[in-house]
């Protein structure tokens, strides 16, 4: 028989550096929980008596740690009475205090919300965030004003906006379900209040008179107040409004007034948000009421058109009574548009964009009528309620033709900056994703100059060049933004420097010089920056000395200039790396004048291909 005493705690796996016995721990105290054991504290809720133990109750929340320890009366009392919690919540906060440990399986959202409101109360964070996600996954009709009311008084932001949007997609189905007389007063008219919250204006008026019947304590005048009755139709004011007594004479003659002396546009109404929704779609109801060849606009393919095929178009004329119309399923609030242009050739549009309730009144939202815009457009303005959208085309650089490939609207919680319909961007939008393009300059394949590559080009491909004295780089992007710097990179694989300066127009004919570098030694990478920022759609880059030979290069152009020490081009240092490591040949393969001049005679059709001639 050994004489060692042999451990009876059995070793499944190596002891390591490291020990991990949460698990043991967690059970543990969990076993303390409605024990008499080391109990020091009695609480006491809805007349039931737990025996509890002070310092878990103030390890695990703040509030306990300050009634228990904070010096107040309790701390000195053996048996404390907390009146302001539920029994059911409070065994169930309880356990979870000791355990870590909760369930809500079977649990009636009454007892949840309990149990939500008691995690409120005690300072559990954690546990708040875990309800309120399970609230979201089991929201429904029945309980989503119930679910809101609790949000809204524990100020739970996450969960609030959750029941907005969910209330918000299914407003006339709220109002007509019986647990919206269950909202409280607050609850009520901060639902009432948001113009998202869309229904016929008569419907919301009839649910809160049910609601002020079934709540003759509370205050119904404030929530009254909160409908629109402007919204509602004449008839309606006169014939089922008039007659519940609800409303004063002079404020159904107000709201009269307001509805036939104010302009459409002017007036507060309501509408449907769908959030990163395309709202112009048939499926919600869309549909384009002028402009020929409508069937393709909302059809949602931007691969398949050509000459032919695959466009809305209209006639542009001097007065303009040529439009695309569409019309939207419902009312919607929107502020985002994005649109694509014709963009088989180098051509540019010019256009506007109204919107409007009834036709009658139209609110302008965008203006490029003075810019010309190619491909893809991606519009921003402010949230506007809108029922019809307009689109005007003003110019074709080609023909008298506007021509629409598709049209898209949405509600987007975005980050875009922008001021009188140009967007102020941070990113870069010199891309060709963004429909920008480079309409002058010489490159063995287009757009070189915009694919984002700062790193692979060499004696014979990656950069974009002008001969010098002769013509220019010129971009232009899809749309005007507001700009205020940009960046480029010279081509830098030797110690050549270049002088260059840079112009910018909306239009092409009103130039702006921005940066002037003319008569200064530059190289590799030059940030550009001006004063004011200025609507831009074309940069002129125009190169006037190379100490090497005649023809300008430049690898790669940004706007607004973007910052990134990664990218650092082909500094001297590298150079000097490869001269060091390279036979000194490949050092006399430089341009010459020659062969600059053979690689600007590149076949000009690659980079400038002809108009076609669309109608």
């Amino acid at each position: 028989m050994s004489s060692h005493h042999e451990l009876n705690v059995s070793i499944e796996h190596p002891i390591s550096g490291d020990i991990n016995h949460i698990n043991t721990l967690s059970e543990d105290i969990g076993a303390l929980y409605l024990s008499n054991d080391y109990s020091d504290v009695t609480l006491i809720v809805g007349g039931q008596r737990f025996n509890s133990h002070k310092i878990i109750l103030a390890a695990r929340s703040q509030y306990f740690r300050a009634l228990l320890f904070g010096g107040l009366k309790e701390s000195t009392q053996q048996e404390i009475e907390l009146k302001d919690a539920n029994l059911t919540g409070f065994k169930s906060l309880l356990e979870y205090i000791y355990t870590g440990r909760m369930s809500f399986t079977d649990r009636r959202e009454e007892v949840v919300l309990d149990i939500l409101g008691l995690a409120h109360l005690y300072g559990f964070s954690e546990l708040e965030a875990s309800i309120s996600y399970y609230l979201r996954e089991i929201l429904n009709m029945k309980n989503v004003c119930l679910i809101f009311g609790a949000a809204l008084l524990y100020r739970l932001e996450f969960l609030t906006k959750v029941c907005h949007e969910y209330m918000d997609g299914y407003a006339y189905e709220v109002i007509q379900h019986e647990s919206f007389l269950q909202l409280s007063a607050d609850a009520l008219n901060e639902l009432i209040s948001r113009d998202s919250f869309y229904a016929p204006e008569i419907d919301i008026f009839l649910a809160v008179r049910a609601w002020v019947n079934a709540n003759p304590d509370a205050d119904g005048k404030t929530v009254l107040d909160k409908v629109r009755l402007c919204l509602v139709s004449i008839t309606d004011l006169l014939n089922v409004v008039r007659p519940t007594g609800l409303i004063s004479p002079e404020a159904i003659l107000d709201a009269i007034a307001v509805r036939t002396q104010t302009p459409e546009s002017d007036l507060n109404y309501r509408g449907r948000l769908l959030i990163d929704v395309n709202v112009a779609h048939p499926l919600h109801g869309a549909q384009v009421l002028q402009g020929e060849m409508r069937s393709y606009l909302l059809d949602g393919d931007t691969n398949n058109y050509d000459m032919e095929r695959g466009y809305t178009r209209h006639t542009i004329t001097e007065s303009r009574e040529h439009c695309i119309l569409v019309k939207l399923g419902t009312q919607c609030i929107i502020n985002h548009v994005k649109m694509l242009l014709w963009d088989k050739d180098m051509r540019s549009y010019s256009y506007y964009l109204e919107v409007s309730m009834d036709q009658k009144y139209w609110v302008r939202v965008i203006d490029y009528t003075e810019y010309c815009c190619r491909s893809w457009q991606h519009l921003y303005f402010e949230p506007r309620i809108v029922l019809y959208i307009r689109i005007v085309g003003t110019n074709n650089t080609v023909n008298k033709v506007f021509h629409l490939v598709s049209f898209e609207a949405y509600y987007k919680n975005h980050t875009e900056k922008f001021c009188n319909g140009f967007v102020i961007p941070t990113r870069n939008i010199a891309t060709m994703d963004l429909g920008a393009t480079v309409v002058e300059g010489v490159c063995r394949s287009r757009n070189a100059l915009l694919n984002g590559d700062t790193s692979n080009y060499d004696w014979d491909s990656g950069y974009t060049c002008h001969q010098i004295g002769s013509g220019s780089i010129l971009v232009q992007l899809g749309q005007p933004y507001t700009i205020g710097s940009m960046r480029l990179l010279l081509w830098d694989c030797d110690d050549r420097s270049y002088s260059y300066y840079i112009e910018v127009s909306g239009n092409f004919r009103n130039w702006t010089l921005v940066g002037n570098k003319a008569r200064e030694p530059c190289r590799s990478w030059q940030t550009i920056n001006f004063k004011p920022p200025r609507p831009i759609v074309f940069i002129r880059i125009v190169g006037t000395y190379n100490t090497a030979n005649e023809v300008f290069h430049c690898v790669h152009f940004e706007c607004p200039a973007q910052t990134n020490d990664k990218v650092v081009g082909k500094s001297l240092m590298h150079e000097e790396k490869q001269l060091k490591t390279h036979d000194s040949t490949i050092w006399s393969v430089p341009l010459t004048p020659e062969t600059a001049t053979e690689a600007v005679n590149i076949d000009q059709e690659e980079i400038n291909p002809t108009d076609s001639n669309i109608s």
